[in-house]
């Protein structure tokens, strides 16, 4: 059943739906005027975006038994497909299709492969060429930005060759001009569907902007420019010009409001350099604001158990404020504020009131949700030679999937106390995040695309 097929459906029928397939984590029903709106988190067969759903939450719908915990180059292995070239992006699924960003370096080729989940064979790959400059990092290659689909489109953004939309058989349906990118360091930001429309952070850089398109023919709805900081005030004390590099990477995510008098509201959340920010998703217009980050920012907000939690790049600040307000939020919903928090770079899970994430340093944290005190950390090493981490995490019942760049995969509990559970390595290097469904777990490396399964 496609999504848009889903929302389509009577009440009794939604939650008919929702019971007998058993592939929502949660789901809330709101009648009004123009019927039933359903928010589909990550589905058993699916994890249709970057980090699997609208929130963002890197949270597996399923039993901790259903996926492996022991894999290698020869073991539990479904299939390995080559790829052209390296990838920070990640892969996508829709049911028995696998979506992932492909640069080819030498040919300038910026592309969406779409890969049969059952065999790995290559269904199509279509994109476009673009040989103009465009700056980024040595370790940011092209297309760093994860697709995004709704069962009936897949939407990528290329970065200054545009936003492409195709339908499920790899056609072009639409493409959109937003303007060059232009970042020193290029850029990451994977784009958001809801509803009948798709939203990009075209950044980061001094024009960058956060703009809604249609995702019928790609018109533009709303657009918000990012917001205007103080860089001469810094907490994180990177420099690279006058004053610091400035820059976000975060991807935005959707959540909704579950108490106070605003409960029931959708808020488009984004880590903008020096603050996060909530947006009404229909107008564009911000709702509230919170400062306190620093103007540099790799990892995306985490949400979860009523908190928000947002956390700034190399050496930066990391905070947790209430969403549901109004304007300045900054004295009356931020909870707790760090200074000088360890270099984030990949996002974080949320359980049991507790935050859990991994430094660019391959070192693993443990923090009070409520406050911010550290509770543990601990140095995760694999097999590989490099035990850094550009990967985010990824939540399977009780235990915690964390790539490093040595393409190993350290299990750990998401608990109170460290134990790690298992160690293993597909000798590639990644910077990638896994997907995760019906048991699978798809990886990407910069040689190839990994199914592993218990087999």
């Amino acid at each position: 059943m496609k999504y848009s097929e889903f929302q389509k459906l009577s009440c009794a029928d939604s939650v008919s739906a929702l019971i007998m397939t058993s592939r929502c984590r949660t789901f809330l029903l709101t009648l009004g005027v123009v019927g039933l709106s359903v928010s589909i988190l990550s589905a058993g067969d699916s994890w249709p975006s970057w980090r699997g759903n609208q929130e963002g939450s890197g949270i597996v719908d399923s039993k901790t038994d259903s996926y492996p915990t022991v894999w290698g180059p020869e073991k539990n292995v479904l299939w390995r497909t080559d790829l052209p070239d390296r990838g920070n992006s990640s892969p996508i699924v829709w049911k028995d299709k696998i979506f992932v960003t492909q640069a080819t370096e030498s040919t300038g080729r910026r592309e969406v492969w779409c890969l049969d989940r059952k065999s790995g064979d290559i269904l199509w790959k279509n994109g476009t060429t673009y040989k103009g400059e465009e700056s980024t990092h040595p370790t940011n290659p092209y297309c760093a930005a994860s697709p995004v689909t709704d069962g009936e489109q897949v939407v990528a953004t290329f970065g200054s060759a545009g936003v492409f939309c195709f339908n499920m058989e790899g056609e072009v349906v639409w493409k959109k001009d937003l303007g060059p990118q232009k970042h020193m360091w290029g850029n990451a930001s994977s784009p958001l569907i809801w509803k009948d429309r798709v939203f990009v952070y075209h950044g980061p850089g001094e024009e960058a902007f956060f703009v809604a398109l249609n995702l019928k023919d790609g018109s533009e709805i709303w657009r918000q420019p990012k917001p205007e900081i103080d860089t001469s005030i810094r907490t994180d004390n990177f420099r690279g010009n006058a004053n610091g590099v400035v820059c976000s990477f975060s991807a935005p995510i959707l959540i909704e409001v579950e108490t106070g008098p605003n409960a029931g509201r959708k808020e488009l959340i984004m880590s903008f350099p020096g603050q996060v920010q909530a947006l009404d998703p229909e107008s564009g217009k911000t709702l509230w604001y919170c400062n306190g980050l620093n103007p540099l920012v790799y990892t995306s907000p985490v949400y979860g158990e009523g908190l928000l939690v947002v956390m700034g790049g190399y050496a930066g600040t990391s905070l947790a404020v209430k969403p549901g307000g109004s304007g300045d939020v900054t004295q009356t919903h931020r909870v707790w504020i760090k200074e000088r928090d360890g270099s984030k770079l990949g996002s974080g899970v949320i359980h049991e009131g507790l935050i859990f994430v991994v430094n660019m340093n391959g070192l693993a944290e443990c923090f009070d949700l409520k406050t911010g005190e550290l509770v543990w950390d601990e140095r995760l090493r694999g097999k590989g030679s490099d035990n850094g981490s550009w990967s985010s995490l990824a939540l399977v019942g009780d235990l915690i999937y964390s790539m490093n760049k040595s393409g190993d995969t350290l299990i750990f509990k998401a608990a109170d106390q460290f134990e790690l559970v298992e160690s293993n390595t597909l000798k590639e290097t990644t910077n990638a995040t896994p997907a995760f469904v019906d048991g699978q777990i798809i990886l990407r490396t910069d040689k190839a695309v990994w199914a592993v399964a218990k087999i």
